[in-house]
């Protein structure tokens, strides 16, 4: 009994640590990268672009860049460097924001682009720390619901502070400047967590680099299932950046009213939901019932998405439902992939190998569509009510996505009445 309580007490200690750490760090990574979209930079143009349309891309595309490196660098990563690569990741960013505020518009444009690219590896190297372990499952859901709080919370801090007249170019500076060295100091701490034990490498598989041909093998063994869920992804990441860098224009065309920490009340709400939700799994011993619940996740999350996309004239009384319902179908579907998808993929399959290379061809595939998607739009000048073409995008995606998630789910049930040893 005595030992049962010490290990709950160690436990919570180390959920504290490394839970509280990595969702810590990746909300300060926010504030580094996402409080410019509070600006709507109304009247300002680039290349007959609308300005806020042109940064946007300018920033997912160093994004982009950044999560294609991060499949060899993030893969590859050894524990002595997670410290130093979060370091200079942080310190990049935040001097990209310091010049988008001296440059004058709109030769300022580029920085973004370099803002983009020094947080691209942001989420491998904070996730290399938890993966693999007993506790995972929660720890993951932490970092995963980060996620969802930043958002709305980088969107509310952006809006207060432009209430003090900061400018629009130089505010992303002033919040990262105040969140840069809270980083650095978090980043410390979680590089001093111990690594995974002997009995969690065994339950878990060992966690460890991939070189380019164990990475090729990988992608060819398992491709039948990874080609679906990489769909899953890429329509997912294309519809919550619509979400999140446009939400300001999307409910321009609601009653709800704009104060400036709408968003972040609505978010943690859906955190707290999300949370609960994901650490949950911790109690699902079995890696291939984990992901048949994953899966079934989804999947629900993909179905909440769609409907609340159709039935929106229904819920057009009611926009703060509508809002909350599309939040938490897009974090469900898109944090279960994110989070403890591959972790559990790994431990259910045996694999040698890391989470962090999955995630980042999933990534840099997903930032690879959402940069063509705006691009295109742009493109052909497309003029639209911000509104409407959110939904009926989420129409698309809530569909496409349920048919994906079917499709692997009836393949891991395939493989399970097969009598295929997969799972523990």
């Amino acid at each position: 009994m005595i030992r049962n309580h010490q290990k709950s007490g160690s436990d919570l200690l180390f959920i504290i640590w490394a839970g509280g750490g990595v969702l810590i760090a990746y909300f300060l990574v926010y504030a580094l990268r996402k409080t410019f979209t509070a600006s709507t930079f109304d009247g300002l143009t680039l290349w007959g672009l609308d300005y806020k349309v042109a940064i946007s891309i300018c920033q997912i595309m160093g994004y982009l860049l950044s999560k294609y490196c991060g499949i060899k660098i993030v893969s590859e990563l050894k524990r002595k460097r997670r410290l130093p690569a979060i370091i200079l990741s942080a310190v990049g960013a935040e001097l990209s924001l310091v010049l988008f505020g001296a440059i004058p518009y709109p030769f300022n444009f580029f920085c973004l682009f370099f803002n983009g690219l020094s947080l691209g590896c942001m989420w491998g190297f904070l996730f290399s720390y938890i993966e693999g372990r007993r506790l995972t499952d929660i720890l993951a859901s932490f970092l995963g619901v980060s996620m969802v709080i930043s958002s709305g919370a980088a969107k509310s801090l952006g809006l207060h502070v432009l209430s003090f007249n900061a400018g629009p170019f130089w505010m992303p500076a002033v919040i990262g400047g105040m969140a840069l060295p809270l980083l650095i100091g978090i980043s410390f701490l979680l590089d001093r967590l111990p690594e995974p034990t002997p009995e969690e490498k065994r339950e878990k598989s060992e966690r460890v680099p991939l070189d380019k041909a164990q990475r090729g093998e990988l992608l060819k063994k398992y491709a039948v299932y990874l080609v679906p869920l990489l769909a899953v992804n890429i329509l997912y990441t294309v519809l919550r950046d619509v979400k999140e860098d446009f939400l300001v224009d999307i409910i321009k065309y609601t009653d709800i009213h704009l104060s400036s920490f709408l968003f972040f009340r609505m978010d943690a709400v859906v955190t707290v939901l999300l949370l609960v939700l994901l650490g949950s799994m911790i109690r699902v011993k079995n890696n291939r019932c984990a992901l048949t619940i994953l899966l079934m996740l989804m999947f629900s999350g993909s179905a909440v998405v769609f409907l609340s996309s159709v039935f929106f004239k229904g819920l057009s009384a009611m926009p703060i439902v509508w809002l909350f319902l599309q939040s938490m179908g897009i974090y469900t579907t898109y944090l279960a992939f994110q989070t403890v998808f591959f972790d559990r993929f790994i431990a259910c399959f045996r694999i040698r190998g890391n989470v962090g290379f999955f995630i980042y061809i999933s990534d840099f595939l997903g930032y690879l569509a959402s940069c063509l998607f705006l691009f295109g739009k742009s493109l052909f000048n497309v003029r639209v009510n911000w509104l409407d073409y959110y939904n009926m995008l989420g129409v698309a995606v809530g569909i496409s996505c349920m048919l994906f998630t079917g499709i692997v789910f009836s393949m891991l049930q395939q493989k399970k009445r097969m009598g295929l040893a997969i799972g523990i």
